[in-house]
């Protein structure tokens, strides 16, 4: 699959790396709730009224990025602004530090508890079920995360990069990122991330790391007017 794919990439994924759970509709799909709140349609020109209504639930608001259907008025769509979308394509030195632990069914609590804390709006009680996660013990508590989750044939991006403020300022989100990247790269697939402008710190470290921006993706909010 093409880079383009990554132009319309809550869609994309659904059709490719995820279409085992994609909920679907026609021309549009979605992410199961307790996976994660996105929705993905086609194209612009897709016809997504009836599946509008029997994919998102009264009261529920899910988020798009990259292309957004024709609306009526019952739909509210709201622009959320852009995310710059970024790719590495060479591996990262990685600084030394605690050992890296993979996260399975028995770290999901805490994973909830540092997600909820650091990293609340996208991340779901499923949501490691999207791909692989990453973390960093210190005595005991996780410090640090990194996760695998939206993707397509040949890139696969890196989500959920976090750390517990207790733990900030020692490098460890760091070296989740390049742990994560390198070890995408030797699959020979090509990591990339998303991250909000309005976030500048987060952005100049993934820059520091070996990221480029690929474009800049609208990215909204819709719900039911």
């Amino acid at each position: 699959m093409t880079e383009s794919a990554l132009d319309n990439p809550f869609w994309s994924s659904l059709q490719t790396r995820h279409r085992h759970i994609a909920l679907v509709a026609d021309a549009a799909a979605r992410y199961p709730p307790e996976c994660a709140p996105f929705f993905g349609v086609a194209d612009v020109d897709a016809d997504a009224g009836a599946a509008l209504a029997g994919l998102i639930g009264p009261g529920e608001t899910v988020l798009l990025l990259g292309v957004a259907p024709k609306l009526s008025k019952a739909w509210h769509l709201e622009p959320l602004g852009d995310l710059a979308q970024m790719m590495c394509a060479t591996p990262i030195p990685v600084i030394d530090g605690p050992m890296v632990t993979e996260l399975g069914e028995s770290h999901r609590a805490d994973v909830l508890a540092l997600t909820a804390l650091v990293y609340p709006h996208y991340f779901r009680p499923r949501t490691m079920e999207l791909g692989r996660y990453f973390g960093i013990y210190v005595e005991g508590r996780l410090a640090a995360m990194i996760g695998e989750r939206l993707g397509t044939d040949t890139h696969t991006e890196m989500s959920a990069i976090c750390t517990h403020p207790d733990f900030t300022g020692r490098g460890y989100a760091r070296r989740l990122a390049a742990f994560l990247t390198n070890d995408t790269l030797a699959r020979g697939r090509t990591p990339f991330l998303h991250v909000s402008h309005e976030n500048p710190h987060a952005k100049s470290i993934y820059e520091r790391l070996g990221y480029r921006l690929r474009r800049n993706v609208p990215f909204w909010s819709l719900q039911r007017a």
